[in-house]
């Protein structure tokens, strides 16, 4: 069994500041005010409608995001409408396989470490991994053998939010009503697209007694998530 810890991989492409001069491009139409426009974008214009909840000129743009989580946080994740979603399918992936490691893979949570709940966890999904493979050596199917797959199962999970829902998915999830485990990859998300894109989310608000150290590695890459 191997034990890892959760990530978010961010295409560099997907956080261009360009962005910010599309949206102001598009925004102006409804004012008829195109000729207002300088070479940069005006910080001040886009703040000021997103301020009003004219939010609906940033659906034109979108975000996309490689998660690397548990299952039972990519359950929440998909909770979100108005997304696209590719999900690593335990119904297909047989992880008995070579390319898998014969092994299943899970995702540690942090608040276990340290604790005597540790133990439990990891011999809770230790006794998954071998009753799945059990499973699948007496011919069952992924899709049937996977029943026995405990919450902690690492997924794969490509979501793609126009900005508007971003936006949404970090005033639920940054919380510190959220899920630890969410907060523990929403926090550091939310910090990297307040860097890039400021004028677009600098002004939502997280859980800030979070703990830094429990952040997920979040990480720019190439267009097609190459860690």
């Amino acid at each position: 069994m191997i034990i890892r810890q959760p990530q978010v991989l961010v295409p560099e492409n997907q956080l261009d500041p360009r962005v910010i001069t599309k949206l102001e491009r598009y925004a102006r139409v409804c004012y008829k005010s195109e000729d207002k426009m300088g070479p940069e974008f005006s910080p001040n214009f886009l703040k000021s409608i997103i301020k009003r909840g004219h939010e609906s000129v940033i659906e034109h743009e979108k975000i996309t995001a490689l998660f690397i989580v548990d299952r039972g946080v990519s359950h929440e994740i998909v909770r979100h409408r108005l997304a696209s979603y590719s999900q690593e399918s335990t119904r297909y992936c047989n992880y008995s396989q070579d390319k898998f490691g014969n092994e299943i893979t899970v995702i540690e949570p942090f608040f276990f470490v340290g604790t005597d709940g540790y133990a439990y966890w990891k011999e809770a999904c230790q006794t998954a991994e071998k009753c799945y493979l059990a499973l699948l050596e007496n011919h069952y199917s992924p899709q049937e053998a996977r029943a026995v797959l405990p919450n902690s199962l690492k997924t794969e999970l490509v979501v793609t939010y126009n900005i508007r829902e971003w936006r949404h998915f970090f005033l639920l999830r940054c919380s510190a009503a959220a899920h630890p485990q969410m907060r523990q990859v929403a926090i550091p998300l939310l910090l990297l697209f307040q860097k890039r894109l400021p004028i677009l989310f600098d002004d939502i608000e997280y859980d800030r007694d979070f703990p830094q150290e429990h952040y997920a590695d979040v990480k720019l890459t190439d267009e097609l998530f190459t860690a």
